[in-house]
């Protein structure tokens, strides 16, 4: 047997039904679920970085049921369900793709090839002229509190460099760093932590801003370093226990020796 989409909205009606359905769906509010969300969105990321497209299916499904979840609890206060969700995606779609659907209907007659540059102005211009629909005419209007700092930083700087507000090259960018840096170094010789912690901000701003400009996602490289990191670290942790001598009986020189060991091996 083969469950449908029909099938899991069915389930989740189940799942809130107040009389029989399930007591912790039942006591899920929107802002409840929403670390669910996130940690589902990190774990399909994760799946897809590891290209472990075994688990990615089920994966993709629990992202899915968070929708459908919201959906339903929408449905609960008469704001909207799954099928105006649908319907409003679709037709959001199809207007920021006139090259593919140009008579504004998912029909693809008459065609015409465009090249990628194109379509990322045009994606841009719609976008902005659905925010100045909304009232929404800044700039920075509608980057989401929520993302991940880094890949909210990158998003403000690529909606900024739009406008021309941004380093010409990539020299411009590093110097910048090099800046922040000195400053860095500055509020750490005068011991003022507080400046500190706003200069590291600094600091990891304009280098998301390097990111940007070598067309790096920030988000992505830092979590490939932590995976990285944390691949060499294991091998560290295997010497240690090979040695049969604790932590603190071995200094950080040896210990460096065997991070360089672990880097030889391509970890």
């Amino acid at each position: 047997m083969s469950y449908s989409l029909d099938d899991l909205i069915q389930l989740m009606d189940a799942l809130r039904e107040p009389d029989s359905g399930c007591p912790w769906d039942l006591q899920q509010t929107f802002a409840s679920i929403v670390p669910h969300t996130l940690e589902e969105a990190y774990e399909v990321a994760d799946c897809i970085e590891r290209e472990d497209w075994e688990h990615l299916r089920d994966e993709l499904g629990d992202l899915l049921f968070q929708v459908v979840f919201y959906a339903r609890l929408a449905d609960e206060q008469g704001w909207f369900d799954l099928h105006r969700i649908i319907d409003q995606l679709v037709a959001k779609l199809i207007r920021r793709h006139p090259h593919v659907f140009p008579n504004g209907s998912l029909s693809t007659a008459g065609v015409d090839a465009i090249a990628v540059e194109q379509v990322n102005h045009n994606w841009e211009t719609i976008k902005q002229q659905e925010r100045e629909a909304k009232s929404r005419t800044g700039v920075l209007d509608d980057i989401p509190v929520g993302l991940p700092a880094l890949s909210r930083a990158a998003k403000l700087q690529r909606r900024a460099a739009r406008v021309g507000f941004d380093w010409p090259d990539t020299q411009g960018v590093l110097d910048k760093i090099e800046e922040e840096i000195a400053e860095l170094r500055e509020a750490l010789a005068q011991g003022d932590l507080d400046n500190a912690r706003e200069e590291i901000g600094d600091l990891l701003f304009a280098q998301v801003n390097l990111a940007r400009h070598l067309e790096i996602d920030p988000e992505q490289a830092v979590r490939h370093t932590n995976a990285k990191f944390e691949r060499r670290f294991r091998h560290v942790e295997s010497r240690v226990a090979d040695s049969g001598q604790a932590w603190e009986q071995l200094n950080l020189d040896q210990l460096d020796h065997w991070w360089d060991e672990a880097k030889q091996k391509g970890l």
